[in-house]
This record gives structure tokens, C-alpha cells and sequence, in this order.
């Protein structure tokens, strides 16, 4: 896992916390920091999610008073072992063509930084 810093600006401490608006209700919460990085969520140091204050009239909602730095599980090595051993599995052993060098892979999805290619011939 690796770690990633606050989203405020000038700020390079370590992340322990997500931020996210939800615009209708006009509330901001502060959460454990997200698993993955989300297009509208705000990574945010202890500091930053400590101090955090909101608009007048907005509620601010901290799920926790106190973040933690996020250990690296057992799950996401056993996730890296899993989607490892799936390809092997879908190849029958043989070494896969590197996308970009004259393969026909195509790319299906994406998740995170890790992305998904299938073979339109097999």
C-alpha cells in the first residue's frame, strides 16, 4: 500500500483521513482514509482533518475523533496473489504478449492503478 499525502495545498504530510461533501444535505464527513483514491474525495493529514471547519450553515460529520495511519493488510497481498495467479490460470502457463508491443490485448477495465487486458483471440 502505498501512502498518500494530503490533498490540501503545501501540505506533504501523510494522509490519515478522506473528506467528502454531500452537497445536498450540506454536510461535509470526515472518514477513515478510502481504500482507493475517489475523484471526489479529499485526502487529508491528522492536522487538516482535525482543524477542518465548514461553511456557515454546513454540518461537518467526523465518523471517528481520532485517524490512524492505515496499516497494509493481509487482504491486499492475498488480492495481488489472487489477481496474479488469475492470469496464469487464463494463460495455461504461457507468458502473456506485453500490451503496446504488438499484441492484440485490449483493455476491459480499471481499478485503481491496476488494469484489466483481454485477449480478443483466445
Amino acid at each position: 500500500m502505498t501512502s498518500r499525502s494530503c490533498s490540501r495545498s503545501a501540505c506533504d504530510e501523510r494522509a490519515v483521513a478522506t473528506l467528502t461533501y454531500v452537497y445536498n444535505e450540506s454536510t461535509a464527513v470526515i472518514g477513515p482514509l478510502a481504500s482507493h483514491v475517489e475523484p471526489h474525495g479529499y485526502d487529508l493529514c491528522r492536522r487538516h482533518s482535525t482543524n477542518l471547519s465548514a461553511p456557515r450553515g454546513w454540518e461537518v460529520i467526523r465518523l471517528a475523533d481520532e485517524f490512524t495511519d492505515p496499516e497494509p493488510t493481509d487482504d491486499d497481498l492475498l488480492a495481488l496473489a489472487d489477481a496474479v495467479r488469475e492470469v496464469g490460470l487464463n494463460y495455461g502457463g504461457e507468458e502473456p504478449d506485453r500490451p503496446g508491443q504488438g499484441s492484440s490485448m485490449v483493455e476491459v477495465a480499471r481499478r485503481g492503478h491496476l488494469t484489466v487486458l483481454a485477449d480478443p483471440d483466445a
